[in-house]
């Protein structure tokens, strides 16, 4: 079992900046890639940024260019700094995690989503 828990989210105004993180907790050894989702009203949920087994990082259409996601794996926590913040950017962020064992795909975990809104 792999638990995440999320922080930073909030309300912010269009131009503004703010920094989202995930710290696993539980068999993290299991965990090979680290990634941020986001879900906006009425919406299908949406890959953000994310970041693979060896460290390659890939981003969302709608936000490269404006945010930087980061892993620290030696404390085991994700960040995903978001700069220039748009109203559209405006929804719910998941942060997710892939595990494996002996090589296999095992499955994926959830953080449980802060919401960040931007509004003026």
């Amino acid at each position: 079992q792999v638990q995440l828990v999320e922080s930073g989210g909030g309300f912010q105004q269009p131009g503004g900046s703010l920094r989202l993180s995930c710290a696993a907790s539980g068999e993290v050894f299991s965990i090979y890639a680290w990634a941020w989702y986001r879900q906006a009203p009425g919406k299908q949920r949406e890959l953000v940024a994310s970041v693979g087994a060896m460290d390659e990082k890939n981003y969302g259409d709608s936000v490269r260019g404006r945010v930087d996601i980061t892993l620290h794996r030696a404390e085991n926590i994700l960040y995903l700094q978001m700069n220039d913040l748009k109203p559209e950017d405006t929804a719910v962020y998941y942060c997710k995690v892939d595990t494996s064992s002996a090589g296999a795909y095992r499955g994926d975990y959830w953080g449980q989503g802060p919401q960040v809104t931007v509004s003026s």
